[in-house]
């Protein structure tokens, strides 16, 4: 994740802005049709600030995320007010280190995968991770619409690249890799995970500016009811900028 400590402090600067209020609260509600009840064992690997795992804390599930970023560790206990959580300060390049196979109902891994040149090692140790009859949560740039952003925003020479290229210079400053859908599910077919869903994340909102404000509540809601359609509607989701896949162990 050294990839992704270079444009940490811009991430953080952006929490709160469209984009990321977007991301978040889609992944949030796509993931509540698949999460069992509570207290399932949740581990968000590379957790961030927690956004995610601040919500599944206060639903009552037993968390901990994992993250290599001391900063954004604090920011997430920061926001924890209260409610129990367990944080690891580690490299996700150990992960198969810090924990047994099995031990958790829910792995969380978004937006991830893309800071690795190889993410085989890593989706390995993830899905060593999930319990028999779990769950994982993947969270990736969509490889398959890698010239969409590029190509709405007039970026021609990378628009053409990134039909080919799976690498790509992100909004925080860094470069990172994209993965396509056939590609993904293959790789979890193959060490026995059956995906179950996937959707489309930020299909209409992608190209906002980077520190575009959150409109009022009511077109807020608006905004998002039609992403969260479009998310799980094709032809819309296959040209999101991310692509959440859900997974079970199919054994």
């Amino acid at each position: 994740m050294s990839g992704f400590a270079a444009g940490e402090e811009t991430w953080r600067a952006r929490l709160g802005t469209l984009r990321q209020v977007v991301r978040q609260e889609l992944v949030s509600r796509q993931l509540a049709a698949h999460l069992p009840a509570a207290p399932a064992r949740v581990l968000d690997v590379g957790c961030g600030q927690g956004t995610q795992l601040v919500r599944l804390a206060r639903a009552g599930h037993d968390v901990t995320g994992l993250d290599s970023s001391r900063t954004l560790l604090d920011d997430l206990e920061r926001s924890l007010g209260g409610v129990r959580a367990r944080t690891v300060h580690g490299d996700l390049a150990h992960l198969g280190s810090l924990f047994g196979a099995g031990s958790f109902d829910v792995v969380l891994c978004h937006g991830v995968l893309m800071y690795f040149d190889d993410p085989a090692p890593v989706l390995a140790d993830l899905v060593r991770l999930v319990a028999p009859g779990g769950l994982l949560s993947l969270l990736v740039r969509n490889g398959d619409a890698l010239a969409m952003r590029p190509g709405l925003r007039g970026d021609w020479d990378a628009a053409r690249r990134a039909f080919d290229d799976p690498g790509y210079a992100n909004r925080i400053g860094v470069t990172a890799r994209a993965d396509r859908l056939d590609d993904l599910v293959g790789a979890l077919t193959a060490r026995r995970m059956r995906v179950q869903a996937w959707y489309g994340v930020r299909v209409f909102t992608d190209t906002a500016a980077d520190d575009a404000p959150l409109p009022d509540a009511h077109e807020l809601e608006a905004l998002l009811a039609s992403e969260e359609r479009a998310g799980a509607t094709d032809p819309y989701r296959r040209v999101s900028a991310l692509t959440h896949v859900v997974a079970h162990p199919s054994g």
